[in-house]
């Protein structure tokens, strides 16, 4: 059963009927005017044309959290075979590096280049419902796709729903990454190949406890792994003498501890969240458990 709505009125029960978009560019405008509140992506251009070759109009591009290019397609219906479109306009995109990052130079300013990483790029596809195979074909694509289901009730409430959201290659339980690290630079995994043991073995037990929260999964990022939900909730930089973990969680509501706890809301850093946790021993990944659950809940 999916979502219902019930308005009170006089103590009964009077039920909102759910509706598709009367126009698919309707559903589309709307999400791109809100697009940073409804999907977590800073929107960057409409209807983007792909040229003579592929002969197509990518109906939105955006650049996520983490400076993810984001390729997201709609239908006002069903699936409608809105992933494949989603596929098709990622290869497109994956050729025309340049011309994206000279669309975000535009956009965002020059400085904004340099947060675009390539490593994971994503589509999210975002219709009226997709059918289990669709659910689970995304699974087996070995690509970073997240499945949004949208329903409207009456004019004045929108639903958005992840019904799937799947990693890709790039994550590390995927076939390696989609996209070769630039000459001289290391990816996150092999920079914690190169660390001692002890680290080693400290983030596997993290690794282990945060994707055992639930309905979460990981993707290697250039600088960080990323812990996501319908956003990320931890992401995790890896050095030589432990663990850097950025959550999601108001560094005010929480008693900061010298050497495990600190406030980075003002302060530079690759990863997102404004709480910075060090954990560098079994006891203090122990210590850290309370945040790094209320960090997960804190994310829809």
């Amino acid at each position: 059963m999916g979502l219902r709505l019930f308005r009170t009125n006089g103590g009964l029960a009077e039920e909102i009927a759910a509706s598709a978009a009367a126009l698919e560019r309707q559903l589309q405008a709307y999400i791109e005017r809100n697009m940073a509140a409804l999907l977590g992506v800073r929107f960057l251009d409409s209807e983007v044309s792909t040229g003579p070759v592929h002969a197509g109009r990518i109906d939105s591009l955006g650049l996520d959290e983490d400076g993810s290019p984001v390729v997201v397609e709609y239908k006002r219906g069903r699936d409608e075979n809105v992933i494949n479109q989603g596929l098709f306009y990622m290869a497109w995109l994956r050729d025309h590096q340049a011309d994206f990052e000279a669309l975000v130079s535009r956009k965002l300013g020059a400085a904004a280049v340099d947060e675009v990483d390539w490593t994971s790029p994503r589509i999210i596809c975002v219709a009226a419902a997709y059918s289990r195979y669709d659910r689970h074909a995304v699974g087996e694509i070995g690509r970073r796709i997240d499945l949004v289901e949208y329903q409207y009730f009456g004019e004045e409430l929108l639903s958005l729903d992840l019904v799937a959201s799947t990693a890709g290659a790039s994550s590390r339980a995927g076939q390696g990454s989609a996209a070769a690290p630039a000459a001289g630079r290391r990816t996150v995994a092999q920079r914690l190949a190169s660390t001692p043991v002890e680290v080693q073995t400290l983030y596997k037990e993290l690794d282990g406890r945060l994707l055992a929260f639930g309905d979460a999964h990981s993707v290697e990022l250039r600088h960080y792994i990323a812990y996501r939900r319908s956003g990320n909730f931890a992401t995790v930089k890896v050095l030589s003498g432990g663990l850097r973990v950025f959550l999601r969680l108001d560094p005010k509501s929480v008693p900061l501890e010298p050497g495990f706890t600190r406030d980075v809301s003002r302060i530079g850093h690759h990863g997102t969240g404004d709480l910075e946790v060090r954990i560098g021993s079994a006891a203090d990944l122990d210590r850290a458990m309370p945040l790094l659950r209320a960090s997960f809940d804190a994310v829809a």
